[in-house]
C-alpha cells in the first residue's frame, strides 16, 4: 500500500491504522501529535480505528509551546 506521510511517499506491506502508522514511523510521544488525513484533522479517539487506504495523505502535526510573549 502506498501512502504519503509528511510529504514523502512510503510503501507498506499491510493495511495500517493511524496508531500503527505511528509505530511504523517511530513517532516519539504520539500523544502530542495531531493528524491531518487527506486535508481533514482527525479526532484522537479515531486513531485506533481509522484504517488508511491506498494513496492516503497523512500529515503529522507537532505543536510546540514556547517563547516569552514579550519583547
Amino acid at each position: 500500500m502506498r501512502l504519503v506521510v509528511n510529504g514523502k511517499e512510503i510503501n507498506f506491506t499491510k493495511d495500517l491504522t493511524i496508531t500503527e502508522l505511528f509505530g511504523e514511523q517511530k513517532v516519539k510521544m504520539p500523544e502530542m501529535v495531531s493528524v491531518e488525513l487527506n486535508g481533514e484533522i482527525l479526532k484522537r479517539s479515531g486513531f485506533e480505528r481509522t484504517v488508511l487506504k491506498e494513496g492516503d495523505n497523512a500529515e503529522f502535526l507537532y505543536f510546540m509551546g514556547g517563547g516569552s510573549g514579550t519583547k
